[in-house]
Protein backbone atom coordinates (compact mmCIF):
# COMPACT_ATOMS: atom_id res chain seq x y z
CA UNK A 1 0.00 0.00 0.00
CA UNK A 2 1.02 3.52 -0.40
CA UNK A 3 2.17 5.80 1.83
CA UNK A 4 1.16 9.95 2.25
CA UNK A 5 2.08 12.23 4.71
CA UNK A 6 0.25 15.37 5.20
CA UNK A 7 1.75 18.08 7.02
CA UNK A 8 -0.18 21.61 7.26
CA UNK A 9 0.84 25.32 6.50
CA UNK A 10 -0.97 25.85 9.72
CA UNK A 11 1.49 24.41 12.23
CA UNK A 12 -1.34 23.99 14.81
CA UNK A 13 -2.39 20.80 13.21
CA UNK A 14 -0.27 18.24 13.56
CA UNK A 15 1.36 16.12 11.01
CA UNK A 16 -0.87 13.02 9.65
CA UNK A 17 0.72 9.52 8.01
CA UNK A 18 -1.59 7.14 6.26
CA UNK A 19 -0.34 4.17 5.37
CA UNK A 20 -2.84 2.05 3.60
CA UNK A 21 -3.81 4.21 0.54
CA UNK A 22 -4.75 1.50 -2.37
CA UNK A 23 -3.42 2.97 -6.31
CA UNK A 24 -6.69 4.46 -8.44
CA UNK A 25 -8.07 7.27 -5.45
CA UNK A 26 -7.46 11.07 -5.31
CA UNK A 27 -5.51 12.51 -2.49
CA UNK A 28 -8.70 14.85 -2.21
CA UNK A 29 -10.22 11.42 -1.49
CA UNK A 30 -7.64 10.13 0.92
CA UNK A 31 -7.96 13.25 2.82
CA UNK A 32 -11.54 13.27 3.33
CA UNK A 33 -11.64 9.30 4.28
CA UNK A 34 -9.28 10.31 6.63
CA UNK A 35 -10.95 13.37 8.53
CA UNK A 36 -8.21 15.49 6.61
CA UNK A 37 -9.80 19.11 5.56
CA UNK A 38 -9.42 20.47 2.04
CA UNK A 39 -11.42 22.52 0.41
CA UNK A 40 -12.62 21.51 -3.01
CA UNK A 41 -16.09 23.88 -4.00
CA UNK A 42 -16.60 22.32 -7.60
CA UNK A 43 -17.01 19.05 -6.61
CA UNK A 44 -13.37 17.46 -7.78
CA UNK A 45 -13.95 18.10 -11.67
CA UNK A 46 -11.28 20.44 -11.91
CA UNK A 47 -13.05 23.55 -12.39
CA UNK A 48 -11.60 25.63 -9.29
CA UNK A 49 -8.37 25.77 -7.23
CA UNK A 50 -9.83 25.46 -4.02
CA UNK A 51 -8.52 21.60 -3.69
CA UNK A 52 -4.69 23.13 -4.19
CA UNK A 53 -1.90 21.62 -2.65
CA UNK A 54 1.94 20.78 -2.40
CA UNK A 55 3.41 17.56 -3.45
CA UNK A 56 6.77 17.96 -2.25
CA UNK A 57 7.37 14.21 -2.32
CA UNK A 58 5.90 11.61 -5.10
CA UNK A 59 5.19 13.85 -7.85
CA UNK A 60 6.83 11.86 -10.44
CA UNK A 61 4.19 8.71 -8.82
CA UNK A 62 1.05 10.69 -10.07
CA UNK A 63 -0.80 11.65 -13.37
CA UNK A 64 1.46 14.48 -15.37
CA UNK A 65 -0.23 17.89 -14.81
CA UNK A 66 -3.01 19.15 -17.46
CA UNK A 67 -3.23 22.20 -19.23
CA UNK A 68 -6.75 23.12 -17.73
CA UNK A 69 -4.66 21.82 -14.01
CA UNK A 70 -1.93 24.37 -14.62
CA UNK A 71 -4.29 26.69 -15.51
CA UNK A 72 -6.76 26.94 -11.92
CA UNK A 73 -3.22 26.63 -9.92
CA UNK A 74 -2.55 29.59 -11.89
CA UNK A 75 -5.57 31.12 -9.86
CA UNK A 76 -4.47 29.67 -6.57
CA UNK A 77 -3.57 30.95 -3.29
CA UNK A 78 0.64 31.14 -3.53
CA UNK A 79 1.35 28.89 -6.24
CA UNK A 80 4.78 27.03 -6.31
CA UNK A 81 6.31 24.60 -8.47
CA UNK A 82 5.05 21.32 -6.31
CA UNK A 83 1.67 23.01 -6.82
CA UNK A 84 -1.03 20.16 -8.12
CA UNK A 85 -4.85 19.56 -7.33
CA UNK A 86 -5.37 17.10 -4.99
CA UNK A 87 -8.61 16.22 -6.91
CA UNK A 88 -6.45 15.51 -9.72
CA UNK A 89 -3.72 13.35 -7.82
CA UNK A 90 -4.33 10.19 -8.77
CA UNK A 91 -2.16 7.40 -6.74
CA UNK A 92 -0.73 5.32 -9.53
CA UNK A 93 1.81 3.01 -7.57
CA UNK A 94 0.76 1.13 -4.45
CA UNK A 95 4.23 1.21 -3.22
CA UNK A 96 4.43 5.07 -3.85
CA UNK A 97 5.66 7.25 -1.09
CA UNK A 98 3.74 10.61 -1.28
CA UNK A 99 4.48 13.65 1.07
CA UNK A 100 1.59 16.55 0.80
CA UNK A 101 1.66 20.17 2.57
CA UNK A 102 -2.07 21.52 2.84
CA UNK A 103 -2.13 25.34 2.53
CA UNK A 104 -3.73 26.87 5.42
CA UNK A 105 -7.59 26.75 4.80
CA UNK A 106 -8.52 29.32 6.44
CA UNK A 107 -7.15 31.33 3.85
CA UNK A 108 -10.16 29.78 1.13
CA UNK A 109 -13.26 30.63 1.02
CA UNK A 110 -15.88 28.15 0.33
CA UNK A 111 -17.05 25.09 1.22
CA UNK A 112 -16.68 24.23 4.51
CA UNK A 113 -17.43 20.00 5.83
Amino acid sequence: MAKIKFTFEDKNIPTKIIDNVEKGITILDVAEDNDIHINHNCGEVCACSTCHVYVNKGEDLLPEISDREEDFIDRAINPKLESRLSCQCIIQDNEGHYEVEIPDQKQIIGHEH
